[in-house]
């Protein structure tokens, strides 16, 4: 939406640039000044949206890999698991053979030096087995409790990770939300004028009106007709109950070349004067609009709807569309704090 406010500003400042031959050199300088920040501005906001895009989507890929590290340790973990358990049944068998065998050392103690003999070199080798695996024990003790450190903090950047792509997610799914109920009542002030030169479409979470030149100018006009009056009356009373959109007026010529010889000198005049016209008659109707929040623009010929060459096609481009896009305040809000 700001890349399309500052585009526009251009598009106007150019405008007056032209249709007003007498102003003085100084001024003319200030406007290609001015023209000159826009374009920075424009510039600058582009990065940063690109910025933050490739951020979510790199937030969404880091949670994709560490949810998969995840599932490792935690397999790896279940593996040393059973290797514990079965280490510890080992180790209980072999303590319990060590004690009958200090039994039987005991009882027979008394008996020939030649079985004394065999019976402590068994005991001493069951007393060496019993400390290696004693060894083992305490090394697979040592893993595991890495492993679980480990995992607990993966656990925890996991948990954070996927509470900011919700965050996310949810500013995405509210501009949406507020984007079809914005386009319900339109839907319900336009009544009258749908299919009459009038359509609401919704899509990327922008309401679009479109209002073909029949219903709102006569032919190379930029007056409004009074039926498109009425028309933008009922939208400008929409806009001044629901303060949270932004406006984009945008008008929309044929490819014909206009050769007219006052102020309007061809189709970027004729877009630029119609969308002004129309923005000024929806502020004219709802004082209550606040005008930081609406931007009239011309495109020209250059965004047909249908890009053939026949009457039916110049006729369906010859349009202006009040573009309305909910604020995105909670999404950026979301995106700084990740």
């Amino acid at each position: 939406m700001n890349k399309t406010l500052v585009k526009t500003t251009l598009y106007f400042l150019t405008g007056l640039t032209l249709l007003s031959s007498c102003v003085p050199q100084r001024k003319l300088e200030e406007s290609e000044e001015k023209r000159k920040a826009c374009e920075s501005e424009l510039s600058a906001i582009k990065n940063s949206f690109q910025a933050d895009e490739a951020k979510i989507k790199e937030l969404n890929e880091e949670l994709a890999k560490e949810f998969k590290e995840l599932t490792g340790l935690q397999r790896d973990t279940s593996f040393l698991g059973v290797n514990y358990r079965q280490l510890t049944n080992k180790y209980d068998k072999l303590n319990s053979l060590n004690e009958q065998l200090m039994d039987k050392y005991n009882k027979l103690l008394s008996g020939s030096e030649r079985d004394n003999a065999k019976l402590s070199s068994d005991l001493q080798l069951t007393q060496e087995q019993l400390l290696k695996k004693q060894d083992e024990l305490k090394t697979l003790e040592s893993q595991l409790t890495k492993q679980k450190q480990d995992l607990d903090l993966l656990s925890v950047e996991l948990k954070k990770r996927e509470s900011r792509v919700n965050e996310l997610q949810d500013a995405l799914s509210k501009k949406d939300q507020a984007a079809l109920e914005l386009k319900k009542k339109l839907s319900d002030a336009l009544f009258n004028f749908e299919n009459k030169g009038l359509t609401i479409t919704q899509k990327n979470g922008k309401v679009y009106v479109s209002m073909d030149e029949s219903l709102l100018f006569a032919s190379g006009k930029t007056a409004v007709e009074p039926k498109g009056v009425e028309a933008l009356k009922n939208v400008a009373k929409v806009l001044e109950q629901n303060p949270g959109i932004n406006v984009m007026v945008e008008g929309h010529t044929d490819d014909v070349p206009m050769k007219g010889n006052g102020d309007i000198k061809d189709n970027w005049d004729l877009s630029v004067m119609r969308a002004t016209s129309v923005t000024k008659i929806m502020m004219q109707s709802a004082p209550g609009i606040d005008p930081k929040r609406i931007v009239a623009s011309g495109r020209g010929e250059f965004f047909p709807i249908d890009p053939s060459k026949t009457a039916e096609a110049r006729k369906k481009n010859r349009r202006t569309e009040i573009i309305l896009t909910p604020k995105l305040d909670e999404l950026f809000k979301a995106l700084e704090t990740n």
